[in-house]
């Protein structure tokens, strides 16, 4: 959800690459300059003058040395767990007969399914490319999205989408959305029964996109998603799988406005949805 705001200062060197989470009031520097010293020449003593005639040494590129996003990055961990949605004519559920993207979200906008529904101005079922690769999942609309009918478009939207840019993946190429599509009043956390009548629109979503990876952006994404009671450090480090889908478990943008001190490690976790990507 949309939260208030607050200063982000990067206090370890080297964290971030300069990029992500900047607007926030992030102080971004490079490794180099924040330890003071350029990095010599191997054999070159520090601050020798270059031999007569001899031509500048070329910066590295991209291509041999990565993208600036993978520098540093943590490997691919272990798996978690496996799970599988439950089939939806089991359960009465007869949201597979809607065959596109735009026909769950019109169900979305035009019915009721839980207490929420009738208090928001707007149901915000999702956006993006319907042939998305990566498909992030929030837990709930916010104030600005109620008003809007569109996910993370508030403060918190904006530093994911500088997230996003920073691993190569803009915002156009990728789905965004949420495990209930109205807004829990004064942005509390959904209720159990909130999310079990919503869910079956998010399992839809996923049938029909089937990325390659999803991102669940906070503990009541992943608990949604993965179908247990776990602390976000139990379901964080692990490459789950939903459906057969790589699922990894991160940090909500909003939780890092409140809390810097989770800036890095939900940077890592990115990194290792990113590098899920190009499996």
């Amino acid at each position: 959800m949309e939260l208030g705001g607050a200063e982000v200062v990067l206090d370890s060197p080297g964290a971030l690459p300069a990029g992500p989470l900047q607007g926030t009031g992030e102080r971004a520097v490079s490794d180099d300059r924040e330890r003071g010293a350029a990095v010599p020449e191997p054999g070159a003593a520090a601050g020798a003058a270059a031999a007569p005639g001899a031509a500048a040494a070329p910066a590295p590129t991209e291509s041999a040395a990565g993208p600036a996003w993978l520098r540093g990055a943590p490997p691919i961990p272990g798996p978690g767990l496996a799970v599988t949605s439950p089939d939806p004519r089991l359960l009465g559920n007869d949201l597979a007969v809607l065959e596109t993207i735009e026909a769950v979200a019109e169900r979305i906008r035009s019915t009721y399914c839980c207490a929420l529904c009738p208090n928001r101005t707007n149901a915000v079922p999702g956006e993006g490319n319907p042939a998305a690769r990566l498909v992030l999942v929030g837990e709930g609309p916010g104030a600005t999205e109620d008003a809007t009918g569109r996910p993370f478009v508030g403060q918190a939207g904006q530093l994911l989408d500088s997230i996003l840019q920073a691993i190569d993946v803009p915002r156009s190429e990728v789905y965004i959305t949420n495990i209930v599509k109205c807004r829990p009043p004064q942005n509390r956390k959904p209720l159990p029964d909130e999310i079990a009548a919503c869910i079956p629109y998010l399992h839809r979503q996923l049938e029909l996109l089937r990325p390659k990876v999803i991102l669940a952006l906070g503990g009541t994404a992943g608990e949604a998603l993965l179908g247990v009671r776990k602390s976000l450090g139990e379901l964080r480090g692990k490459v789950h799988t939903f459906n057969g889908i790589p699922l990894v478990v991160t940090y909500h943008p909003a939780a890092l406005l409140r809390n810097p001190n989770w800036k890095k490690p939900t940077w890592d976790d990115v990194r290792i949805a990113r590098q899920l990507l190009d499996r």
